[in-house]
C-alpha cells in the first residue's frame, strides 16, 4: 500500500452516468469491510474514488449490484477478497523520495563495522523503496555488504511487479547515470524503453505478503531497521497503536523506524522516540 496502482484520479472521477446503484448503505459496508480486512479507513470523501474501482469488480466478477457483489464477498473466503484489497490501497511511489531518510540510513550502517543487517520495508509497493533501500546499502557498504532486506506488503499485483524488477525508463530520471550504470540493465529491442535491476540488486531481497493488522507476520528474527512510510496514514489511531506495538516486537532494542512525512507517533512515547525528521528510535 502506502506507498499505487496508479489509477490517475481524471479515471477515479470520471465515471459514466452512475452504471450501478451506489447507496450511502454499500459505501458504509465497503467502509466497515476494508476496516476489518486492512485497517483502513476510508472518509467520507472517497466515495467516487471507491465506487469508480470498486465497479471494475462488480464487472469482472458478473454482478449487477454493490449489494449482491459485497453480500457475495461476505459469504465466501476466496480470492476475490485479495482483488477487493487491491482495488481500495493506493500506493504511490518512487525511488528515493523522502531522500532524507536514504542520508539518515547511510549513517547508521557506517555506525557499525560488522554483523548483518536485517531491514523489513513493510509498504514495498511496486518496488521503488526497497530497491533504493538496497542501493544505499550497496554504495554504503560495498559489493560484499551482508544484508538481508523483507520487503512486504498488502496488495499482491504490486508485489508482483516489485519481485520482477522492470521499470520504464522514464520513470529511472530521477536517479544519477552512475546509479542506473551500477544497478540496471537496459532493455534492448522489444524492451527499448524500459530497465531491469541487476540479480545482485535483486538477491538480497525477499518479497513477501503481509498484512500489517493482522498478528500472523512470518519474521522469526528481530529487525535492525523497519520502513513504514505512509501506511499509517490510512488507519484510525486504535489500529495505528496495535500496528506500532507489533513493530515494537520486531525491532530490536534501539533499532530504527522511518515513517511518513505526514505521520506523528508523539502518542506512543511508551515504544518510540523521535530522534530525527520522521525517524523514531525503538526504546
Amino acid at each position: 500500500m502506502g506507498a499505487t496502482h496508479d489509477h490517475d484520479a481524471a479515471a477515479d472521477q470520471g465515471v459514466d452516468a452512475r452504471e450501478f446503484a451506489w447507496t450511502q448503505a454499500d459505501f458504509s459496508r465497503v467502509q466497515s469491510l476494508i476496516h476489518q480486512r486492512a485497517g483502513i479507513s476510508l472518509h467520507d470523501g472517497k466515495h467516487a474514488m471507491v465506487y469508480s474501482r470498486l465497479s471494475r469488480r462488480l464487472r469482472e466478477t458478473g454482478h449487477t449490484s454493490f449489494r449482491d457483489y459485497l453480500g457475495w464477498l461476505e459469504s465466501n473466503d476466496g480470492p476475490e477478497w485479495q482483488e477487493f484489497v487491491n482495488a481500495l490501497t493506493t500506493n504511490l511511489t518512487a525511488f528515493f523520495r523522502e531522500q532524507h531518510h536514504f542520508e539518515i540510513l547511510g549513517s547508521l550502517l557506517r555506525m557499525r563495522s560488522s554483523g548483518a543487517w536485517r531491514i523489513w520495508c513493510s509498504a514495498a509497493s511496486t518496488g521503488e523503496e526497497p530497491y533504493s533501500i538496497a542501493m544505499t546499502v550497496l554504495e554504503t557498504l560495498g559489493n560484499n555488504a551482508q544484508f538481508k532486506l523483507a520487503a512486504s506488503d498488502i496488495d499482491s499485483r504490486v508485489l508482483a511487479t516489485a519481485a520482477r524488477g522492470v521499470y520504464r525508463l522514464d520513470s529511472l530520471k530521477g536517479l544519477s547515470q552512475e546509479r542506473l550504470q551500477r544497478f540496471f540493465l537496459r532493455g534492448k529491442g522489444a524492451n527499448a524503453g524500459l530497465a531491469r535491476v541487476r540479480p545482485e540488486l535483486r538477491r538480497p531481497i525477499d518479497f513477501l505478503s503481509v498484512n500489517l493488522i493482522q498478528d500472523d507476520w512470518p519474521f522469526r528474527e528481530p529487525f535492525d531497521v523497519v520502513f513504514c512510510r505512509n501506511v499509517m496514514i490510512y488507519f484510525d489511531a486504535p489500529t495505528q497503536r496495535r500496528v506500532l506495538e507489533r513493530i515494537h516486537r520486531v525491532l530490536k532494542p534501539g533499532g530504527t523506524l522511518f515513517v511518513g512525512h505526514a505521520e506523528n507517533f508523539s502518542d506512543s512515547r511508551d515504544l518510540f522516540v523521535l530522534r530525527g525528521k520522521t525517524v523514531y528510535e525503538r526504546i
